[in-house]
């Protein structure tokens, strides 16, 4: 049996004035060999955060993408810093590093509200509400998450912008 190299993830998109941050749980294979956030064309999630603050970030590059986000106060990062996987599913993650959560405080002064993309990221709600912030579990971006159509993930979607 081969084993899997670990794979490192990627930094942090965002700044002082981050009040919301994204979380999921690992970048794909696409994702890691674009060294972009969510890379894989058929995952929903630049629709869905695109629908969600009324900016069609689908359609634009992928640094207007990230730059549209944080304008909008939205920040990007993942659960896990590195992990060994074999393909781009969640349920193939072993021996997993998870990221630096206090560093939070410090890196981003402001945010408020972490919303997890999917439940292996949501595994993580309530170590964060815990420390005081404001937890949004969200169904999955993923293209292997069919179980909802587009519409039914974005109603929930949509509640990124909510305060609780």
């Amino acid at each position: 049996m081969k084993l899997a190299a670990k794979l490192a993830g990627f930094e942090p998109v965002g700044d002082a004035a981050t009040h919301t941050l994204i979380l999921g749980s690992f970048p794909g294979v696409a994702s890691l060999a674009a060294t972009q956030y969510y890379a894989h064309p058929r995952n929903q999630f630049w629709r869905l955060v695109g629908a969600a603050i009324g900016e069609p970030l689908h359609e634009s590059s992928y640094d207007e993408r990230l730059a549209r986000l944080m304008q909008h106060g939205i920040g990007l990062w993942d659960v896990l810093a590195a992990c060994e996987r074999e393909g781009s599913l969640d349920a193939a993650i072993r021996n997993a590093s998870p990221n630096d959560f206090a560093a939070f405080r410090t890196r981003f002064p402001k945010l408020r509200k972490v919303c997890f993309n999917g439940k292996t990221s949501g595994k993580f709600a309530p170590v964060l509400s815990a420390a005081g912030y404001a937890t949004l579990v969200l169904p999955s971006s993923s293209a292997a998450n069919a179980i909802l159509s587009f519409d039914q993930k974005l109603r929930i979607w949509r509640d990124i912008l909510t305060t609780q």
